[in-house]
């Protein structure tokens, strides 16, 4: 077999998309983070015609180039929850506000094979918006984010995931030494809320793109 790696790929992202439609998500694949960005554009915010967007904390979401297309978009409202230029206070309450957008773009923690959601939060904001609030959600997924179950998932956002984070943003934390979860009472722990979002409610409400690449934490 020519490109075996390839083809691993695209059957186990045609598997996945499969477990997330019957799930109720409105599920597309893109081969790379620029296709992700134009089935955001050109095909998804079309359909849906939203007035305001916001965001929550994603790597990957930066990564396909759609933070900079949105926060300058002419023609919605935009709550733009990463302006380093607010203050603790005004930043907390357009996190809030951000609850309440046509569309809100995030990524997630982890994906299992049969179409789950699994999440961890400090915060609240970015699982909050993913369950209630804001008329749409896009969760941009790269490759690396699925694992086989539910066991698997929270491994992953534990031991990788919040680790590397808190390493991102320099939290003083256990886990940023180790690289492991110690299950840690320290201020600057973020790993507060959990979520398992089992299907969408309304249907088609969740838009899941899943990218062919290796994307974020």
């Amino acid at each position: 077999m020519e490109n075996p790696i390839e083809n691993y790929w695209t059957t186990r992202l045609a598997e996945l998309k499969e477990a997330l439609t019957e799930n109720n998500f409105e599920v597309h694949i893109a081969q790379t983070p620029d296709e992700a960005k134009s089935i955001v554009l050109e095909k998804i915010i079309p359909e849906i015609s939203p007035k305001s967007v916001s965001w929550g904390g994603s790597i990957t979401f930066v990564a396909t180039g759609l933070y900079d297309v949105l926060k300058s978009a002419d023609d919605l409202e935009v709550l733009d929850t990463y302006d380093k230029n607010l203050s603790p206070e005004e930043s907390l309450e357009r996190r809030r506000q951000a609850l309440l957008v046509d569309l809100f773009v995030t990524g997630t923690n982890a994906v299992t094979e049969s179409g789950q959601l699994v999440n961890l939060d400090m915060i609240g904001n970015r699982v909050g918006a993913v369950t209630f609030g804001p008329k749409h959600v896009i969760i941009l997924v790269g490759r690396n984010k699925i694992v086989p179950d539910l066991e698997s998932a929270m491994f992953r956002v534990q031991n990788y995931a919040a680790p590397v984070n808190t390493m991102r943003l320099d939290k003083k934390t256990p886990c940023a030494k180790t690289s492991f979860c110690a299950d840690c009472k320290s201020p600057d722990r973020i790993c507060n809320y959990w979520t398992i979002t089992e299907k969408s409610f309304p249907k088609n409400r969740v838009k899941i793109v899943l990218i062919n690449k290796d994307m974020g934490f």
